[in-house]
């Protein structure tokens, strides 16, 4: 179980790495992913991080929008891109990706923006994957299945 943690934090790196490239120099997406998945041997690895950079292209203008609506009075673009990439990735695991407990897409995201962003990073993206869980909690969006995948709190007995 360990040596998958570590798998998918790697993928999730790469993930990023590729969004990064995009974004900044605008080339095409599928050789920029090619390129960075190239020393991937596992089908499941693969898959698991293509379905996660797919899910973030896809869904970036209301993944954008989501962010927007928790960061009153700043622009988006003033936010690090690596930030908002790290963001975009934790929302879309939130969101879409159902056998990904939440607590894990956010520790995820914030152990990555330590290592590749700034101190104040992890605090800020926390914050904001956070608001994002729990108004999908709120609204009923919540999309999560299996054992360990939902924090419930029982109900108490009448």
């Amino acid at each position: 179980m360990a040596q998958k943690k570590f798998i998918r934090r790697i993928l999730r790196e790469k993930v990023m790495q590729i969004l990064y490239a995009y974004e900044l120099n605008n080339e095409n997406l599928e050789t920029t992913k090619n390129g960075i998945l190239s020393d991937i041997g596992q089908p499941e690895d693969r898959e698991f991080a293509e379905k996660l950079l797919h899910c973030v292209v896809l869904h970036q203008g209301e993944l954008d929008d989501e962010i927007k609506k928790r960061v009153s009075n700043w622009e988006i673009e003033r936010i690090a891109m690596i930030d908002r990439i790290l963001m975009r990735i934790g929302m879309c695991e939130l969101a879409y990706l159902p056998d990904i407990p939440p607590k894990v897409s956010i520790n995820e995201a914030i152990e990555i923006a330590k290592n590749f962003s700034t101190a104040s990073s992890g605090k800020f993206i926390n914050g904001i994957l956070d608001g994002f869980l729990n108004d999908l909690k709120k609204d009923g969006k919540l999309n999560k299945s299996g054992r360990g995948l939902i924090n419930e709190t029982p109900s108490k007995p009448l």
